[in-house]
């Protein structure tokens, strides 16, 4: 059985514990709301940005001469995968869920004898995915120091997917990150960049939208050039910005369970410490009356 002196100097180290969780908690919390009014702010352009996609594209996908961003290299041999995640941790299974949906991905696409490139975003998944599929990943975007995400930031990871295509190493490429619904709950969510998937019910409702139709000039060729590189610029800039928002939600969630258990945990040992404080002088009261007796 412990002694009374590791029972207090346990319990003082759980309480120290408990401060620490509950001010990181405070901090996620304060975070959190920043973080997740810029990722509701950024879905209406990207989901617009996908609209517009859509009813350009929707007629000239399978033509020939459509942009290879739009219709793909008519192959789909080689996958690249960007697996975005955070570069802290204690933030519950944020980054344990995208990297397992990577790699169910990963292992389906293996099966099928398709070749697998990983472009890392974060240095928690790339941690992790260097332990069993370091040979695959090609290329790693830091990001410890961004404090807070703009449109840059997401820009240098695009281009570099651009970049990638551009020069034929890969066929299809596919974004996995947390969706935020609320701090409770964060969507593991893939999304494919490359080619440009085209959403029919979009393609329908993007030009006659509220009764307003609309004509592009100049031809959709033209602005599907242009509007095609801004987009994968855009998705990564929302699923950088839904990442931040879920980082913090689940951090402010593990945070308070952590401190609610450390709370949990400081209440046993007292009783464990009253007991055997209890019991030990007990022991000596009895001591001592035998003691007398004996005399």
């Amino acid at each position: 059985m412990a002694s009374l002196k590791d029972l207090r100097n346990r319990i003082t180290s759980v309480r120290s514990t408990q401060k620490i969780t509950k001010a990181m908690k405070m901090v996620a919390a304060s975070k959190l709301r920043r973080a997740q009014d810029a990722a509701e702010a950024a879905r209406p352009y990207a989901e617009r940005m996908e609209g517009v996609l859509a009813s350009l594209g929707a007629s000239l996908k399978n033509q020939p001469g459509a942009p290879a961003l739009l219709a793909g290299t008519g192959k789909d041999d080689v996958h690249l995968l960007v697996v975005a995640t955070s570069d802290r941790g204690l933030c519950g299974g944020f980054n344990t869920n995208i990297v397992r949906a990577a790699r169910v991905e990963i292992r389906r696409l293996l099966e099928a004898g398709k070749t697998i490139k990983i472009l890392t975003v974060g240095r928690k998944g790339a941690q992790v995915l260097r332990r069993d599929y370091a040979g695959l990943i090609v290329d790693h975007m830091e990001t410890g120091h961004i404090k807070r995400v703009g449109f840059a930031d997401a820009g240098a990871i695009g281009d570099r997917i651009l970049q990638m295509f551009a020069a034929g190493e890969f066929d299809v490429c596919s974004l996995f990150y947390a969706k935020f619904q609320s701090a409770l709950t964060q969507i593991v969510t893939k999304q494919v960049l490359i080619p440009a998937a085209i959403d029919e019910s979009a393609a329908v409702q993007g030009p006659n939208l509220n009764g307003a139709v609309y004509e592009y000039e100049p031809d959709e060729e033209e602005i599907l050039a242009d509007l095609l590189p801004r987009n994968v610029r855009v998705q990564v800039f929302r699923a950088l910005l839904e990442n931040a928002a879920s980082e913090q939600g689940s951090r402010m969630t593990a945070m308070d369970s952590a401190t609610r258990n450390a709370g949990d945990m400081i209440n046993r040992l007292t009783i464990t410490y009253n007991r055997t404080r209890q019991a030990a002088i007990t022991k000596e009261l009895i001591e001592i009356i035998s003691g007398a007796e004996a005399l």
